[in-house]
């Protein structure tokens, strides 16, 4: 985001900041209505309900009633789920709970490392998700933010990963964890989308073991899709290792804001699976990495016995060229010969000679047997 639009966006928020009794509202986007024309359009909004002690108590459809009606009520806390949200709308979430401009700014770019920050009772954390792709055999990364105050949770998806409504299933039928809080509902997040790591490192375990029968097997496609999926597992790393990082940081404000013990043995349990992942990730990275040196290695050793049978196949060529030339110069001598007293000029002083016709016949005998000796000692023949 540009430094124009964040100072167009603290502005905002020092100016937008509504009164106790509910504005007009537009049911479809849940913003606040103004008295210009807003352009209609799909709302964001996936879930939005109101909690007390571990129970839902109410549902809406609207940004805005959510807001009337958690203004309006004596504790409790809401949860509201957001998919691609437009910019009105999350300004109007901000504006609502006074989230950090430099978070919602974040929540708007998308594309964000993930990371854990707190900006005064609130906290934003910043999650890569993962899905493995069965058909096209390759993992797909969405990317979740988590708004987390003292009185609600709301969740910002960019992408099909995690399933967040399974989330609000499990939360829901386990009531005695979800009264413990917005924490328990962040602790529920960071469960799902740590548990959904663990098809997509089967599935990446499954490619690395394909890849390794491809690479013996001689698959000339095989470096490509060696390259495709190396690229994923670095993708991966990004996603999977700074939760090591964030669950350290969410660990480190446990006594300082008075975090449940059964919620940290829980994040605990979390830390753990996700400690497995990031050494599962490794793990593949470093086989790829090998795998690669020695698909290198075989296809030098394919390309030298290839060079190899070339080269033999150029000196048996050789050989028979050697032959070849050995007996056609065997075979001109003669010809030479016969050549030369078969022109017929009157003035040649042999023609008359009683001993030319055997002389020349011995002659040619003894060049060819000559060079027959030659060719046969330098192993032409």
């Amino acid at each position: 985001m540009s430094e124009r639009r964040l100072r167009a966006l603290r502005a905002f928020k020092k100016q937008a900041k509504r009164p106790a009794a509910p504005r007009p509202t537009d049911e479809r986007s849940g913003a606040a209505a103004s008295t210009e024309q807003q352009p209609s359009h799909e709302t964001s909004v996936i879930a939005a309900a109101l909690y007390r002690d571990g129970c839902r108590t109410s549902t809406h459809d609207s940004l805005a009633e959510t807001f009337q009606r958690l203004r309006e009520a004596d504790g409790g806390m809401a949860w509201i789920g957001l998919h691609r949200p437009t910019e009105a709308e999350l300004l109007s979430v901000a504006d609502e709970f006074d989230l950090h401009p430099l978070a919602v700014e974040d929540a708007l770019e998308a594309h964000q490392r993930p990371k854990l920050e707190r900006y005064g009772a609130t906290l934003f954390v910043v999650l890569r998700a993962a899905r493995y792709l069965d058909a096209a055999e390759e993992v797909d990364f969405g990317e979740l933010h988590v708004f987390v105050g003292p009185d609600f949770v709301i969740t910002v998806r960019h992408g099909a990963a995690p399933d967040l409504a399974a989330v609000r299933r499990r939360m829901e039928d386990t009531p005695d964890l979800l009264k413990r809080g917005p924490e328990a509902v962040l602790y529920a997040i960071l469960d799902a989308v740590v548990d959904g790591y663990a098809p997509v490192v089967a599935g990446v375990e499954n490619d690395v073991d394909e890849i390794e029968t491809e690479v013996f097997s001689g698959d000339p496609k095989v470096s490509r899709r060696i390259y495709e999926l190396s690229r994923e597992v670095v993708e991966f790393a990004r996603a999977t290792r700074p939760l090591t990082r964030i669950l350290e940081g969410l660990s480190a404000g446990f006594e300082k804001y008075g975090i449940d013990e059964e919620l940290r043995r829980y994040l605990r349990d979390v830390a753990d699976h996700s400690t497995h992942v990031t050494e599962r990730v490794d793990g593949f990275r470093l086989a790829l990495q090998d795998i690669l040196a020695v698909n290198a290695t075989l296809v030098n050793q394919r390309q030298n016995e290839e060079m190899k049978q070339l080269a033999q196949a150029g000196h048996a060529q050789n050989e028979e060229i050697k032959k070849i030339s050995s007996w056609a110069a065997i075979l001109f001598a003669p010809t030479l010969v016969g050549t030369i007293y078969g022109m017929n000029f009157e003035e040649m002083p042999e023609l008359s000679w009683a001993l030319g016709y055997p002389f020349a016949l011995a002659s040619m005998a003894v060049v060819c047997l000559g060079l027959y000796v030659v060719f046969k000692r330098k192993d032409w023949l």
